[in-house]
């Protein structure tokens, strides 16, 4: 049985939707932020030196990293929702599997820091949110041309894609105005394991 630590409003929530399409069994123990810092908390420690989420443990296999999760959950699967066996689909893959955490969440996490400065803030908010907004411009036209971020078939390059452009909604200025990812917002939000992992994960800010 795999064990996935689980925090509210936070990229675990990725793991368990992975996990539901894969059609993987296992359990969610779920930690909850603390209300003032909105940090993790301390108990994650028990579980990995830098306490912090996603974590699972595969039969006493600790892997950290969501990035390194998907990959390892993959693997475990046989290969399903894996890197296409076409080059370029492929080199997408692989591409968008690091890109989401690599490249797309730093702007975001810089504008919630610069939101929480308040006032002292303010003069970095405009060349964050110019950063973030090419990052999703060139998003919008990946997607003119085809449905997922890989190619023509949905894979684990989108539910690693899926945090970052769900806080960017929230929080990031993704609007109707960028129509090919408000659509693939819509899609994968329609997806019956989507919905199985929301249920199986609680609360869930972004979806």
């Amino acid at each position: 049985m795999i064990i996935v630590h689980h925090l509210e409003n936070s990229r675990s929530q990725r793991v368990l939707w992975l996990l539901e399409e894969l059609g993987l069994d296992y359990e969610v123990r779920r930690y909850e932020r603390d209300p003032k810092s909105m940090l993790a908390p301390p108990e994650l420690r028990k579980v990995h030196p830098l306490g912090k989420s996603p974590v699972i443990d595969d039969n006493g296999c600790i892997v950290a990293e969501t990035g390194a999760i998907v990959e390892y959950l993959v693997d475990k699967a046989g290969g399903k929702l894996g890197a296409p066996g076409n080059r370029d689909d492929f080199l997408r893959y692989r591409q968008f599997l690091h890109y989401a955490e690599g490249s797309m969440m730093p702007p975001l996490l810089a504008l919630l820091v610069v939101g929480r400065l308040g006032i002292l803030g303010k003069p970095a908010k405009a060349p964050v949110q110019k950063m973030l907004d090419t990052h999703l411009d060139w998003l919008e036209t990946e997607l003119g041309s085809r449905d997922w971020f890989a190619g023509d078939a949905f894979t684990a390059a989108d539910i690693m894609m899926s945090f970052p452009l769900e806080a960017s909604r929230a929080r990031g200025g993704l609007d109707g105005s960028r129509p090919n990812l408000t659509d693939w917002l819509e899609r994968i939000h329609a997806r019956p394991a989507y919905g199985a992992a929301l249920a199986r994960g609680g609360p869930y800010a972004y979806a």
